[in-house]
């Protein structure tokens, strides 16, 4: 194990071990701050009730659908603005206006359009995660050295081709750069989401906790948010050796 991995390690264990030493020097409020100690025999009791299981599949099922919805045609757009001028002078103006807009904000029209079943969920989740795919994407096209480009036009390759050799590749950090940013929006619009109009889900077990006054169910509802950002992010580095080796060999 080399020295980064011991610093990833340590890093968050230096910081729970500070929080616990300032809870028990009372220089935290033990009563809006909980110890660690406090927040994981929760967070373990949670588990074994086996409602985290239900609502973190619903809060995983969610953003999931909702990535799917959004991310695709975000790609496909960027894309279109990346190689074509036209289409950049359309769609650019209009991401440029809808993109500032708080998705959070305009949740109650989700629910007004598509009703109070998981279509609203999934297209609160879709449009945050559309803009982000979209910009990313058409930066990724526009950053491909024009070498690659003229050489392809030069050998006139066919334009499958040329999507899956020069297009594709040379915008695809960026397009997963997209998809790392995608999926923290995409778990806070669906924890969002779900503090209207639901029954299950992590971000009902965080509103219900709030109307309890059940501090420590809280803490252990946002630790298992943390931990689902944190094991999607972990997949997307593991693949990044399958998908970009080129990438995962410059950065060991």
């Amino acid at each position: 194990m080399n020295g980064r991995r011991w610093v990833q390690i340590a890093a968050p264990i230096s910081l729970i071990v500070l929080w616990q030493i300032a809870v028990s020097t009372r220089f935290l409020n033990p009563g809006l701050f909980p110890p660690p100690s406090s927040i994981a025999a929760n967070f373990i009791a949670y588990a074994a009730s086996g409602e985290l299981a239900v609502n973190a599949y619903w809060t995983l099922s969610r953003l999931l659908v909702g990535l799917l919805i959004g991310g695709i045609p975000g790609t496909l757009l960027g894309l279109g603005m990346g190689m074509s001028g036209w289409v950049r002078a359309y769609f650019g103006p209009v991401i440029a206006l809808l993109y500032p807009i708080p998705k959070i904000a305009i949740l109650p029209l989700f629910y007004f359009i598509f009703g109070t079943g998981e279509a609203a969920k999934w297209a609160a989740v879709a449009v945050g995660v559309f803009f982000l795919m979209a910009i990313n994407t058409e930066a990724g096209v526009r950053q491909i050295e024009t070498i690659y480009l003229d050489v392809a036009r030069a050998y006139r390759i066919r334009p499958a081709s040329f999507f899956f050799r020069v297009l594709l590749p040379g915008a695809l950090p960026n397009i997963y750069a997209g998809i790392k940013l995608s999926i923290g929006i995409a778990i806070v619009l669906a924890v969002a989401a779900e503090y209207q109009l639901t029954r299950v889900g992590l971000g009902f077990a965080i509103f219900n906790a709030q109307q309890l006054l059940d501090v420590d169910r809280l803490y252990a509802a946002l630790v298992a948010v943390s931990l689902l950002g944190l094991a999607l992010s972990g997949i997307l580095d593991a693949l990044e050796a399958f998908v970009m080796p080129w990438r995962a060999h410059r950065r060991a």
